[in-house]
């Protein structure tokens, strides 16, 4: 049974102090047709004109991909989508820790138990160290996740402007302040420390429960996903499992596999980035393609 439709415009891009002669660009604002979630419909726009490209990225996410060789001083990317969510998603069936011990399985999620430049062990203060302890001797991989969500809700202070794209799970815990992506790497890092496969996600959440028709404006959201028996969502920065008011777009090892956003260019001088996010949850059947 769906849960919400919701239209989203995500609009990004640079602004530069000199004319850039070409720049190469990718693109990861395509909500993600996983989990009950069905895409109805998507369409991207870039100024300056160019031509697009789509593939899927080796997590497979739809990448759309462009490039533009005319000097240029700014780059607008408006993504329009509209999105059915699930209302809800079933429970993993779950297993115990002797399970995640197993070889096959840390073979299988290597890739997810793994530090990476973002989301360090080197951090694991013995404060932490003792709370993996704490985490490893509940009675199952569950009860660890939900403890792990909780204590990184508590420990970290919603606080813009504090931290960057660059900043590491380790710095993120030290300051004790962030944003959701600072919430999900810190989640990850004591997840991947007690053998707890888990993943970044990229996507929007709509914040409103009842603001149908109503515009809200918002950012980028970023959560985690934890495999116990099944991948199962979970948002540190709002203390929750992932509902119908969370879009998916992309996942990975950390943000580096999923920038709403990259590229290169030559020529340009500095930048300055702009972001605008609009969610807006649909009534009735609104923008059904049937």
């Amino acid at each position: 049974m769906a849960g919400r439709r919701l239209q989203i415009e995500h609009r990004s891009g640079y602004r530069y102090v000199t004319d850039v002669i070409a720049s190469f660009n990718e693109v990861r604002m395509t909500p993600a047709e996983v989990g009950g979630q069905i895409l109805i419909s998507h369409e991207l726009d870039i100024e300056p004109v160019g031509v697009i490209r789509s593939y899927r990225d080796y997590w497979g996410a739809l990448v759309e991909a462009f490039d533009i060789h005319r000097p240029h001083r700014m780059l607008e990317v408006v993504a329009s989508s509209v999105v059915l969510t699930p209302d809800g998603h079933p429970a993993a069936r779950g297993v115990d820790w002797a399970d995640l011990d197993e070889p096959a399985i840390q073979d299988r999620f290597c890739e997810f138990l793994m530090p990476t430049r973002y989301v360090d062990d080197a951090g694991i203060d013995d404060q932490r160290v003792q709370m993996v302890e704490d985490f490893r001797a509940l009675e199952t991989p569950a009860e660890a996740v939900r403890a792990i969500i909780d204590e990184v809700h508590s420990h970290i202070i919603y606080t813009p402007g504090v931290t960057s794209v660059f900043t590491t799970s380790a710095e993120a815990w030290s300051s004790g302040e962030g944003v959701c992506q600072d919430f999900a790497h810190s989640a990850l890092a004591l997840l991947r420390a007690v053998g707890i496969p888990a993943r970044y996600v990229s996507g929007y959440l709509h914040t409103e429960e009842e603001a149908i028709g109503q515009m809200v404006v918002g950012e980028s959201h970023a959560w985690v996903e934890a495999w116990f028996g099944g991948w199962e969502a979970f948002d540190p920065t709002n203390d929750r499992r992932v509902a119908s008011s969370h879009v998916k777009v992309a996942s990975g090892r950390d943000y580096r596999d999923v920038p709403p956003l990259k590229g290169l260019y030559a020529g340009g001088g500095s930048e300055a980035l702009g972001v605008q996010v609009q969610v807006t949850q649909l009534a009735g059947d609104d923008q059904l393609p049937w």
